[in-house]
């Protein structure tokens, strides 16, 4: 199964999908429980409820290990993008040290850069506009390059040079991670294993309340929501492109605001 294909959907419909199949399975095997409850002896109902309990414990540990690695994912993806910020922002600073022209060429190229990176969050899901910004990256990081190869050309021995020359490997090395990040998503089948226990957790819930003879629905709806509402979570924070929960773009703003005010 192509891994993007839960992500491609999106979270809200997830969410109402799963819900209602937890109630569907849940009212499926209570009814199936009432019908067995006259069949099913006491040590036969003790050894279902034992089973139960494994598997809304095996359910709790899948949600727990799983979210562990979304929020990992979520500060790995917010880490990068204030590296990205101070890289950008020390490549700025030693820019100044440059000699003219190649100075004022750097810092011209490194304001747009950040605009573009701007545009690069704001792009979402929008395959075509992620394209587009990442060739305008892309040419922007072979410009600045062209400036550093060619003042370095200019004078072999300078230090200032040297710095920027490493501040700007800097920045194209981590445009190459924040890429990585974005598409580094948790395996779908772990997602589709969550769903799978979940509807066995439950399905198994309302049986054990069928063969008690009573089912108390307010308990299991809300059951059903949470383990809905922990997915959907989950399912979110692996989402940096279109989920609710954003990485922030606070640092990179500010870096262009700071720019913006240097150059007036």
């Amino acid at each position: 199964m192509n891994e993007e294909i839960l992500y491609r959907i999106p979270g809200s419909i997830l969410f109402v999908i799963l819900f209602v199949l937890l109630i569907g399975v849940t009212t499926a095997g209570y009814l199936y429980g009432k019908r067995r409850h006259s069949l099913i002896n006491d040590a036969v109902r003790a050894q279902i409820t034992t089973l139960q309990s494994s598997l809304l414990g095996l359910l709790a540990l899948l949600l727990g290990f799983t979210f562990a690695m979304t929020v990992s994912r979520y500060d790995t993806r917010k880490q990068l993008v204030l590296d990205e910020a101070n890289a950008v922002g020390t490549t700025y600073l030693r820019a100044k040290l440059l000699s003219e022209p190649y100075a004022s060429q750097a810092l011209s190229l490194l304001t747009e850069y950040v605009t573009i990176r701007i545009e690069f969050y704001k792009a979402g899901n929008d395959d075509s506009k992620l394209r587009e910004v990442n060739e305008k990256s892309e040419k922007l990081h072979s410009q600045l390059w062209s400036v550093a190869r060619t003042a370095a050309s200019a004078d072999t021995r300078s230090v200032a040079t040297g710095l920027f020359i490493q501040s700007l490997n800097d920045v194209i090395d981590l445009h190459a991670k924040r890429l990585i990040a974005l598409d580094n998503h948790v395996p779908e089948p772990i997602i589709l294993l969550l769903w799978f226990v979940s509807f066995l957790s439950l399905g198994l819930t309302g049986y054990t309340c069928g063969l008690a003879g009573w089912r108390h629905f307010m308990l299991t709806t809300m059951m059903a929501l949470l383990i809905a509402a922990v997915i959907y979570l989950i399912m979110d924070l692996d989402r940096p492109r279109s989920g609710l929960i954003q990485v922030s773009q606070k640092s990179m703003i500010q870096l262009h605001e700071s720019m913006m005010k240097n150059r007036q």
